[in-house]
């Protein structure tokens, strides 16, 4: 028989069977189409060898009239501004005290009876004035309890932080780095952040410049009082590693017997926010990754209550950010890098104080508040109610007949889910619909309208645009608004869906890559509480692929040459930059492959006997010297059998210059029914690109 070319359809199909879907794409990862061909993505590099505290959902690019090139990176801890690869901190101010609001109580005893390396409980001679739960150190080995009774502390974890358990006599000096600080009404939670300038040594270890820096609340004891422990000297920031805080711990003596003094003044940022969904108390209730992370939460959390959250804006140079559900906060350019961002409404007595998003209308220059509260009744969430500024003016919201500023309210659902701007229309989400804000002029700035009811989105990130086109995940399809509503068909919908944890449908985050005309969602996989997978739709083509890859947040070229996205690893990364994986170092090589449906002979009454291959493909633009991916044919009997034979071969690369060459053939003997093609390569410093592979096959009989 002449040679039989491989051609299969682009894109991936899921919705039927693999037999069935003869002449298409069956599975993949790492890989994108291409005129119809399927390749290799690109790689991905560290912008920088820093990190951000928290896990990022959200990114915002602008330049400054200087040139500057600033990334908003929105966390659950923190809110950065990303320059030059450095992490600059202007995480708003929640709550200034008054000089001498704030004390220290330290604590240090000694054992009151011999500890064996293995005793879970440790008696002290005097137990008063120990926290409830902590950190200690007896001699070199570092220990944490949760509890106390009486003189025993209890549910002791022993050799922490690189030390080793050890056995300790009687009389040993036990000394604690758990910090007790009293602050009347201090409103924080476990996780934020507060700091200290002002205060005196307590006397002993726990020197001035120990505590005059920034710290993060380990536990809430009342709303009074709270734990920090104290560290040694050095930036929150500094000390940032891809597992969080890695701070080196100070452990009181007997002699800090001080309080601090009567100056010490205490700055406490915006309260932090869930990074994982919690539908009451329990598992996931704090900050991910850190302390007690993945057990029993100490804190009552409210029921739905939703992730930390960030949308943010420029206006100007000058930048605009808003926690969800919180309030509305500006950052200047001239105050500089350092300076915190500060509530609209201590700017403006008319400005909201609590929104779901905040988006500036480039049009016409107009600061629009979502789910916010009225002016006339202030800090009073109506989570269906637009607010928006006067015309170029972020701190006028009063409406009066010589202003533009108004409010709408949107009369179906019962919130806002999210807004996302258009070259000429402001696209609104609630719940269960979709409007079109548009800007009028005066007398009514805006209008707005019904586009479509009955319909979903996963979450407030689940939406982008590109030119005039919406796109969204919704929480069981996929649309696009282009002037109307309509589903995207998708050839992989059950296959992500079915797969998808529904409790996390927040995390879903979509992203656009326009130089390759594709729109990724991120999302977490049904054994996943954080994203660990894409699916993405190419608009050029009208096809679907996907993935395995762990995004938080992302967005397209623009200011940068390249896409930036944020990881779980607490880093920054530029896509489509290289060919290999840059979380490591030295980079490793990324795995990617593609296979194909079941193909068979004559609707598979008879067998085929194949016995050669001949590659066609390109390693184009690779820079291992000698690049290869991997062919495999697969044959089986019968559509629901396992495949019986397996036999691969490496295609090579033999010549670059002036004309890609590649192997010849492959000999190969496979005899079956139906027969799947696949392709791999896990090798550093590869980029393939497939064309149209031919076999030699024959029939074989019926038998």
């Amino acid at each position: 028989m002449p040679l039989t070319k491989l051609q299969f359809k682009p894109g991936v199909n899921r919705e039927t069977t693999s037999y069935s879907n003869e002449g298409g794409w069956f599975d993949c990862d790492k890989v994108r189409f291409r005129f119809g061909f399927p390749e290799k993505i690109g790689g991905w590099q560290k912008i920088s060898g820093s990190y951000f505290l928290g896990t990022c959902r959200s990114l915002h690019p602008w330049v400054a009239l200087d040139s500057s090139k600033y990334i908003g990176v929105g966390t659950n801890l923190k809110y950065y501004i990303n320059e030059g690869g450095g992490y600059n901190d202007i995480t708003p101010i929640r709550l200034t005290t008054s000089a001498g609001d704030v004390t220290f109580d330290a604590s240090a005893n000694t054992l009151a009876s011999n500890v064996g390396a293995s005793d879970l409980t440790l008696t002290l001679t005097s137990a008063l004035g120990f926290p409830n739960s902590g950190r200690i150190k007896i001699n070199s080995e570092i220990i944490t309890y949760t509890g106390i009774s009486t003189n025993v502390l209890t549910g002791c974890a022993r050799g922490q932080n690189g030390t080793t358990a050890a056995a300790h006599s009687s009389s040993a000096a036990v000394t604690c780095a758990t910090l007790i600080v009293a602050d009347t009404a201090h409103g924080a939670v476990a996780g934020d952040f507060v700091t200290f300038s002002g205060a005196a040594s307590l006397g002993g270890n726990v020197v001035a410049n120990i505590l005059n820096q920034e710290y993060q609340v380990t536990s809430v004891i009342n709303a009074n009082s709270y734990q920090v422990e104290a560290r040694e000297v050095a930036s929150i920031n500094s000390i940032t590693t891809t597992s969080g805080l890695n701070p080196t711990y100070v452990f009181a003596s007997t002699s800090d017997s001080g309080n601090g003094g009567s100056s010490i003044v205490g700055k406490y940022q915006v309260n932090t926010g869930l990074n994982t969904f919690v539908s009451g108390t329990g598992w996931g209730a704090g900050t991910y990754a850190r302390g007690t992370w993945g057990s029993a939460a100490t804190t009552v959390v409210t029921a739905g209550q939703n992730l930390q959250i960030w949308s943010h804006d420029n206006f100007g140079q000058n930048l605009l950010i808003n926690v969800r559900d919180g309030g509305i906060y500006y950052w200047v350019k001239t105050t500089g890098l350092s300076a915190p961002a500060v509530n609209l409404s201590t700017l403006s007595t008319s400005a909201p104080v609590i929104a779901k998003q905040v988006l500036v209308s480039d049009r016409d220059r107009h600061v629009l508040a979502f789910g916010c509260d009225p002016e006339n009744n202030p800090g009073v969430q109506d989570p269906l109610l637009i607010r928006f500024s006067d015309q170029e003016n972020v701190t006028e919201w009063s409406s009066s007949p010589t202003n533009s500023a108004g409010d709408l309210r949107i009369g179906s659902g019962s919130e806002i889910i999210t807004a996302v701007e258009t070259k000429q229309q402001v696209l609104v989400f609630t719940d269960v619909s979709l409007h079109a804000l548009q800007f009028l002029g005066p007398p009514f700035t805006f209008g707005i309208n019904t586009v479509s009811e009955n319909i979903t989105i996963a979450g407030p990130l689940a939406v982008t645009s590109v030119e005039d086109n919406v796109y969204w995940m919704g929480q069981e399809e996929f649309y696009v608004y282009g002037g109307t509503v309509q589903r995207i068909p998708c050839t992989v919908r059950d296959y992500v869906f079915s797969d998808l944890n529904e409790t996390q449908f927040a995390k879903v985050n979509a992203a656009t890559n326009t130089a390759y005309s594709e729109i990724w969602w991120f999302y977490p996989s049904s054994s996943s509480e954080e994203c660990d997978r894409y699916v993405v739709f190419n608009y050029q083509q009208n096809i679907w692929y996907y993935g395995v890859l762990d995004r938080t947040a992302w967005i397209d070229r623009g200011i940068e040459a390249n896409p930036i996205a944020a990881s779980t690893d607490h880093a920054l990364y530029y896509h489509e930059s290289g060919l290999d994986d840059g979380s490591f170092s030295p980079s490793a090589a990324i795995s990617s492959y593609i296979e194909s449906s079941q193909v068979d002979i004559t609707d598979g009454n008879n067998f085929m006997f194949i016995r050669r291959l001949i590659p066609d493909m390109t390693f184009r633009d690779s820079t291992n010297s000698t690049p290869t991916a991997t062919m495999t044919l697969e044959v089986r009997n019968f559509p629901g059998a396992v495949y019986d034979t397996v036999t691969s071969s490496d295609v090579t690369k033999t010549a670059s210059v002036p004309v890609e060459q590649f192997t010849n053939d492959v000999n190969v003997r496979l005899r079956g029914r139906s027969m799947a093609f696949k392709i791999s390569s896990a090798d550093t410093g590869i980029a393939w690109r497939l064309g149209s592979p031919r076999v030699d096959v024959k029939p074989d009989g019926r038998r």
